[in-house]
C-alpha cells in the first residue's frame, strides 16, 4: 500500500491553482463573506450577480478546507432517508427538502454551463444499497415513499445489481438525478471568474474579533487592519459550530481513499455513485481519469493528529469493505486522505440568521451533501436579503427541534 501523502487527492492533483494577496488594508464593503470554500464561492457569486459589492475573507489559502477533501458526490439525498424526515418535519415538508436537492443539481449544471469551468462535471445517476437483508426491509419502505412522490427511482434486486454493477447487495435503490465533480478545481475557477468581474478575494487573513451592531458590523483583523461591513455572510462551515449556544452540528472525521489513474472500470461503474445503508455508510465514485473513490470509516474523534495516527488503519478497513461488495475488484492505492465534516440530527442545513448576530447570515450546508445545500443558499440568502419568504426557510432556521 502506498500512501504517498496525508494531502487530499484534488489538492495534490490540481495544485494551488490561483493566488490570492492577504489584506493588509482597511476597508469598507456591502457584503463580507467567510469562508472560501465552495460555499464561499457560490455564495459570493450569487451576491455578485445580484449587484452586491462582496469581499471574501479567509484564514487559509483558498479552498484548503473540507472543500480541498470533499469527495464532491452531488446526491439530492439527505443523510435522513425521507421515510423518517417525513415523520420528524411532515411529508410535504420532507419531499419540498428532496426535490430541492434535485433542483440544485440541475442549478449547478446550468452554472457549470453557463460559466464554462472545466471540472469534471458529470451527471449520474446514484445507487442507494442495503448491505443486508434487515436493511433490505427498510430500504424499501424508502423507495415507496420516494416513488409516490415522483423522485425518479426503481428498485433493483440484488441479481440485477450484481449483473449490472458487479456489486454483492441485498437490493437497492436507483434513483436518475446525481452528478459528480472536481470541486476543488470548481471553486478556483468561479473565484477567478468572479475577480475579474470586481470580487474582492483575500486569503491568509485572520479575523481576531467582529463587532455585531445595527448599523452593520466591523471586522478586525490580526494585523490591524479594520473590514467593515453592511451584512456579513459566514460559509465557514464546521469551523462556525462553536458560535452558538444550543448544538447544532456533530462533527466527524471521515475517511476517503483513490486508486491509480485508468483502472479497468466498467462503462455501467463510471455513470454510478454508490453509497450504502451501513452506519456509518460507505461510498463510491469513479473519477474523470478512471479512477475509483472509496469513502467512509467514519469517527467521531475529528483532530488533525487523531486522522493522521489512524488514516492507514481506516484505508485498510476501505479496502476490506470494497472487497466485500466488490469481490475480485483490482485497486491500487494511489492517495488516502481524511477531513472534518458535520451533520445535523435531521440531515438539514442551517441557512439563515441566529438571533445573537444582528445582521449575520449563515449558509452552512452539513451533511454528506453539502453541495447541494450551498446551492440551494445562493436563493435563499437573497431572498432573506430581500426579506421574502421561501418555504424551505422555517425548515433550515436556527432553533428547531
Amino acid at each position: 500500500m502506498r500512501l504517498r501523502t496525508f494531502e487530499s487527492f484534488w489538492l495534490l492533483k490540481n495544485g494551488l491553482l490561483y493566488s490570492y494577496p492577504s489584506l493588509q488594508e482597511d476597508l469598507g464593503s456591502d457584503i463580507v463573506v467567510i469562508g472560501g470554500g465552495i460555499t464561499g464561492a457560490l455564495i459570493s457569486h450569487a451576491l455578485l450577480q445580484a449587484g452586491y459589492e462582496v469581499t471574501v475573507l479567509d484564514k487559509r489559502d483558498i479552498a484548503q478546507g473540507s472543500t480541498a477533501a470533499t469527495t464532491s458526490m452531488l446526491q439530492y439525498e439527505i443523510d435522513v432517508p425521507l421515510y423518517q424526515l417525513a415523520d420528524r418535519i411532515g411529508t410535504e415538508n420532507a419531499v419540498r427538502c428532496y426535490q430541492a436537492g434535485i433542483r440544485a443539481i440541475e442549478d449547478l449544471a446550468v452554472l457549470v454551463s453557463d460559466e464554462q469551468i472545466d471540472c469534471g462535471f458529470t451527471q449520474k445517476q446514484s445507487l442507494y444499497f442495503a448491505h443486508d437483508e434487515k436493511a433490505a426491509t427498510t430500504l424499501r419502505q424508502e423507495y415507496a415513499i420516494r416513488r409516490q412522490y415522483g423522485l425518479g427511482v426503481s428498485w433493483l434486486s440484488p441479481a440485477t445489481i450484481a449483473q449490472q454493477y458487479q456489486l454483492q447487495t441485498s437490493g437497492g435503490i436507483l434513483s436518475d438525478t446525481a452528478a459528480s465533480m472536481d470541486a476543488y478545481r470548481f471553486t478556483h475557477e468561479l473565484f477567478q471568474k468572479n475577480q475579474q468581474r470586481g470580487l474582492r478575494i483575500y486569503d491568509q487573513t485572520e479575523i481576531s474579533n467582529i463587532s455585531y451592531q445595527a448599523s452593520g458590523v466591523q471586522l478586525e483583523l490580526t494585523n490591524g487592519c479594520v473590514v467593515r461591513g453592511k451584512k456579513i455572510v459566514f460559509c465557514s462551515g464546521y469551523e462556525t459550530v462553536a458560535m452558538f449556544p444550543e448544538k447544532t452540528a456533530r462533527l466527524f472525521s471521515t475517511f476517503a481513499c483513490i486508486s491509480e489513474a485508468d483502472a479497468q472500470l466498467s462503462s455501467e461503474l463510471k455513470q454510478l455513485l454508490i453509497w450504502n445503508t451501513e452506519k456509518p455508510y460507505t461510498y463510491m465514485r469513479t473519477t474523470d481519469d478512471n479512477r475509483l473513490l472509496i469513502g467512509g470509516a467514519d469517527s467521531p474523534f475529528n483532530s488533525g493528529s487523531f486522522r493522521e495516527r489512524v488514516k492507514d488503519k481506516k484505508t485498510k478497513l476501505l479496502m476490506e469493505k470494497l472487497n466485500r461488495f466488490m469481490p475480485g475488484t483490482s485497486f491500487i492505492d494511489d492517495f488516502s486522505w481524511a477531513g472534518c465534516f458535520g451533520s445535523t440530527a435531521d440531515g438539514l442545513p442551517y441557512i439563515g440568521q441566529h438571533e445573537k448576530y444582528p445582521n449575520a447570515y449563515f449558509v452552512l450546508g452539513f451533511g454528506g451533501n453539502g453541495i447541494t445545500f450551498s446551492v440551494q443558499g445562493m436563493k435563499l440568502l437573497l431572498k432573506l436579503l430581500r426579506d421574502e419568504t421561501d418555504p424551505l426557510l422555517p425548515l433550515y432556521r436556527f432553533g428547531r427541534s
